[in-house]
């Protein structure tokens, strides 16, 4: 469709005197509007002002429509029509930000930006109008349909011999209340069979309580999980019962560095040094053995001036050196969640921004979003957490009964 006179006086115009950052959005503008006028001449079967028989309609002036984009902000007219109703395709209603900004305000918004800085952002961008913080929230409800997608896929096509289990706190605004509360978002890690890491699942509750551990670990078992060897978590009451519970025939590992707290809580602080380097002594041993025996003589060195903390060693002993009935190259890994508390401390920076959620589906949405982006990043990056050769020693275990073993 041919551009009118006046416009092509103002392009005339821009490109004689014009600078680069007031050209381009001109273009834009023209270029949009151009398409604009075309389907509404063809929803009317005629061009403006033409005579023909084919016409159905007339317009009847036009209102204008600020559209946000990468360009910066374009001043729009939609036409009206004097019967019925008329918007073009390529617009959306009750959107004034184009996609590609949608999708610049979605990656910002997920890597942690704050709504201020996102707004700042769309500003340099050249869209003077800027964008609100609920306009922000209600373009990252983009989001849901993926991150549901993600978090609901099925599991029964890996197995999934390592889990790791761990929990977060977050601010949340409680509607019924009209409080802000702690909001436990639960997260779930597994090492496939061939050693590679995927995120399992998320869930937000009020507490990490046995009910709500034991409904999430059902909805990862409904969803296919299958092939646990090993559950890898910290020694909260609720977890254990809901991994009894939910998880039969699957040894439990209690996270090293949780139990340290622990055991350090029951010792004098003029002596916790000591006692923690005591503890780190059991796990440079090289075989399961020697972990044994090592871990026998720290208990017999804490029995006469710190009793509470021999009694909690001997009470804890199986499940803190679970990891000792499998290869010995995996214990590093499978021996506490750190794994998995790099990623919560990665899941805290980037929700310190937002402070406040309004609601769980935005705690959901913003932690679905930034594990699936490290689930994307584990795919390309390639690497295996396990080499398939040490994998392979677990289905040689299983079959051998070696869950008694403690030597390799």
């Amino acid at each position: 469709m041919p551009i009118s006179d006046s416009a092509a006086h103002e392009l005339a115009q821009l490109l004689g005197s014009g600078t680069a950052g007031e050209l381009i959005p001109e273009l834009v503008r023209q270029g949009l509007q151009a398409l604009i006028e075309a389907e509404a001449a063809a929803a009317l079967g005629a061009d403006r002002h033409q005579r023909t028989a084919e016409r159905r309609g007339h317009r009847n002036g036009s209102r204008e429509r600020l559209l946000a984009t990468p360009a910066g902000d374009v001043q729009l007219r939609i036409p009206r029509f004097r019967t019925g109703s008329f918007f073009p395709s390529l617009l959306e209603p009750r959107r004034r930000v184009d996609r590609a900004l949608w999708a610049v305000v979605m990656e910002a918004y997920v890597s942690g930006v704050s709504t201020r800085k996102v707004d700042e952002l769309v500003a340099a961008l050249g869209c003077e109008s800027g964008i609100s913080k609920s306009e922000v929230s209600r373009i990252c409800q983009g989001l849901d349909t993926q991150v549901q997608a993600f978090l609901n896929r099925p599991l029964e096509f890996s197995l999934y011999p390592y889990v790791y289990l761990d929990a977060t706190y977050l601010h949340g605004r409680d509607q019924t209340r009209k409080q802000v509360i702690s909001r436990a978002v639960i997260v779930a890690v597994g090492i496939t069979a061939t050693g590679q890491r995927e995120v399992l699942g998320i869930e937000v509750g009020d507490s990490e309580d046995e009910t709500f551990w034991t409904a999430f670990l059902r909805r990862l078992r409904e969803r296919g999980l299958s092939g646990m060897q090993l559950v890898i978590s910290d020694a909260h009451a609720g977890l254990k019962k809901a991994i009894a519970r939910c998880c039969q025939g699957t040894t439990w590992q209690r996270c090293r560095v949780h139990f340290a707290r622990n055991l350090l809580a029951k010792v004098p602080k003029g002596s916790q040094d000591m006692v923690a380097a005591a503890l780190r002594s059991v796990f440079v041993q090289a075989d399961a053995q020697a972990v044994e025996q090592q871990w026998d003589q720290v208990i017999t060195m804490l029995t006469e001036n710190f009793p509470a903390a021999a009694a909690l060693m001997e009470q804890a002993q199986e499940d803190v050196l679970a990891f000792r009935a499998f290869p010995p190259e995996h214990w590093r890994k499978i021996w506490s969640t750190n794994p998995l508390e790099r990623l919560n401390k990665e899941i805290k920076r980037r929700t310190r921004v937002v402070g406040i959620f309004p609601n769980d589906a935005a705690i959901i949405r913003l932690v679905g979003a930034l594990l699936l982006e490290q689930q994307e990043e584990w795919q390309l990056d390639g690497r295996r957490v396990f080499s398939e050769l040490s994998m392979a020693k677990l289905d040689m275990c299983r079959s051998r009964g070696c869950a008694k073993r403690r030597g390799w």
